[in-house]
């Protein structure tokens, strides 16, 4: 082997994409398309307006919003003399664009885009550095819960134009911190140990209460206290009563303006039909620091009793007081956030594997038939291809001249619909038109399909695609 072949494979054995990232490909993309059109579907049809905001953001406008994870913003170097970071979310740049608008009032804003994290990847989890998040956010004065009980009926169109079975884990911060001030919490501690219960549901409550005693400085009884309320978790109605059946609970009046926004949002998720889907976790704590009222995460159903190793695939809340951090005028808000990756870890591991990621999605498959001396019909399937595609439909053709029958079959075999030329056919302005999946070439030729005019070519292979009978 040469010396410069040598370099040139030790090269390309080393190259690799940084960790938390990963390229997307054929297949991959085409079913991660499909998850950005329902979600991007359901917001239009929810009177969403699209916005895009910049990759990096100043540092300034990022600093002091995500509490202990503040640490996984990555900063980009000095240019210019402005210090920025790469996105963490895409909530946070909503508020600082929110905060240069003043004269927007209302609005129901959507976005798909790319953010970053310094975090510890584990992809077959789709968890990410550089990963997407699909935003739906209404922001402006509204009576209460009403925009609240939207977004969880739009959690619910989305997952369902998926056909995924999902559980809305709902919390409110104002009952959570009223828990822990009723248990002893110290106010200065209130994030941190927020921070340590929202672990609960992937450890212990014995690890969780050692972080609280040992890391976070909490007494035994405090922490004991802190357990026996936010172990509690049903449906909306049954948590409310345990909460109102508590005298002390109900004394404070954090939990009381809670309990009350809750028994609203009952109210309208029954009327528009989503309650079923909703468990309130009195556990569910969102780490991040500018959440001021209702708290959700979205998990799959469990399966057979296996909980699902994807963990959230959407989250959000209510942040009323965000984008009053960046100017004089506050403005309450309320959205959610989708984790795209996470959603088509679960979509892909639930299809059927294809033969290659680089398969291409076509309707139709142009092929020739002919005998001895036949020249292909090149440019025939040329323009056959080309009334298809002005017609809007996915079409190829073997790009050779003079191709070989077993060649052509074999591309087209997992192709829904194949139009045959040949020249008595074309002759007399005619193609044929048959499912080519009906089997190897031998069985194609036994049954070569239906004779077609070359100006019925169109309507024919529609019927065909939905579902029309050929005889």
């Amino acid at each position: 082997m040469a010396a410069s072949d040598s370099v040139s494979s030790r090269s390309a054995a080393q190259l690799k994409t940084p960790k938390g990232t990963r390229d997307w490909v054929g297949r991959d993309l085409l079913l991660r398309d499909r998850i950005f059109q329902a979600a991007s579907d359901v917001f239009k049809r929810h009177g969403g307006v699209p916005l895009d905001t910049p990759v990096f953001e100043l540092r300034s406008v990022l600093s002091e919003k995500y509490g202990e994870d503040s640490r996984l913003i990555y900063n980009v170097e000095d240019q210019g003399g402005e210090l920025c970071s790469l996105r963490y979310d895409l909530t946070v740049p909503f508020a600082r664009w929110l905060a240069m608008h003043s004269n927007i009032k209302q609005i129901k804003r959507y976005q798909i885009a790319k953010v970053y994290r310094r975090d510890q990847p584990a992809i077959a989890r789709g968890r990410l550095r550089e990963f997407y998040q699909c935003d739906f956010d209404i922001a402006g004065n509204y009576d209460p819960m009403i925009p609240d009980a939207e977004i969880i009926r739009i959690i619910f169109e989305v997952f369902r134009a998926l056909d995924l079975d999902v559980v809305v884990k709902i919390n409110h911060r104002r009952i959570l911190d009223g828990m822990f001030a009723v248990a002893g919490v110290p106010q200065e501690r209130l994030r941190a140990i927020s921070s340590a219960v929202d672990k609960l549901d992937k450890a212990t409550w014995d690890d969780v209460k050692k972080e609280m005693v040992e890391e976070k400085g909490l007494s035994n009884d405090v922490a004991d206290r802190v357990g026996a309320y936010v172990r509690r978790s049903g449906t909306m109605k049954e948590t409310l009563e345990a909460l109102r059946s508590n005298q002390d609970l109900v004394a404070n009046e954090d939990i009381k303006a809670g309990i009350a926004d809750m028994e609203l949002l009952l109210r309208y998720v029954d009327a528009m039909g989503v309650a079923d889907i909703i468990s309130f976790d009195l556990s569910l704590a969102r780490g991040l620091d500018y959440y001021t009222g209702l708290i959700y995460e979205v998990v799959l159903k469990s399966n057979g009793g296996k909980p699902s190793q994807v963990g959230s695939v959407a989250a959000g809340g209510r942040y009323d007081g965000l984008v009053g951090m960046y100017g004089k005028r506050p403005v309450p808000c309320v959205g959610l956030s989708f984790g795209v990756d996470r959603v088509f870890t679960i979509l892909d591991a639930q299809q059927n594997k294809k033969a290659s990621e680089l398969e291409s999605e076509v309707d139709v498959y142009i092929m020739a038939a002919g005998g001895k001396g036949f020249d292909g019909l090149l440019p025939e399937r040329m323009a056959v291809a080309t009334q298809l595609w002005d017609a809007g439909l996915r079409a190829e053709f073997f790009a050779k001249v003079k191709p070989k029958m077993i060649q052509q079959f074999n591309a087209a075999e997992k192709i829904p619909v194949a139009v045959i030329l040949g020249e008595e056919e074309l002759a007399a302005g005619q193609v044929r038109v048959k499912d080519a999946r009906a089997g190897d070439g031998g069985e194609v030729e036994k049954n070569r399909g239906e004779l077609v005019n070359r100006g019925e070519l169109v309507e024919r292979v529609r019927q065909m695609l939905s579902g029309v009978t050929i005889k």
